[in-house]
């Protein structure tokens, strides 16, 4: 089942642009290792959810993974066929905003090396360009 929200108080949202940087969330906080978004742009919910099937499969409990985003946005579809000038379309599917240096996923209690190979077979799923970043020591 892809996330969702509960509840939301606009059943439909306008498209906006994704400006900067990411301020929030741009550092690993839980884990040892992160998985760093490189460019911005939109992770659908179903696609958040194969990569979080692939990084479990591969971690087997040998550690914890960590989702760092929520598909909060409804994107709009029309029906195929459908001729111009029908207004808006119904809410198809939901979201993740990601801004560059947003974290999305982390590890924790799991080697280097583990880490690197899960997050390449989670980075194979996703439309953004990711990077592997640790943990600073003292934060």
């Amino acid at each position: 089942m892809a996330l969702m929200p509960k509840r939301v108080k606009h059943r439909k949202v306008q498209r906006g642009r994704i400006k900067g940087n990411a301020t929030r969330g741009n550092t690993v906080s839980f884990g040892e290792f992160g998985l760093q978004a490189v460019q911005g742009g939109y992770i659908n919910a179903t696609t958040i959810e194969a990569c979080r099937v692939a990084a479990n499969q591969y971690i087997r409990g040998e550690g914890r993974l960590f989702i760092r985003i929520f598909p909060s946005k409804p994107m709009t579809a029309r029906p195929l066929e459908t001729r111009m000038g029908t207004g808006k379309g119904e809410p198809d599917h939901w979201v993740a905003v990601v801004k560059p240096g947003a974290v999305l996923f982390e590890i924790a209690g799991a080697s280097k090396e583990s880490a690197r190979d899960c997050f390449n077979r989670v980075a194979h799923k996703l439309p953004l360009a990711v990077r592997l970043v640790e943990r600073r020591p003292g934060a």
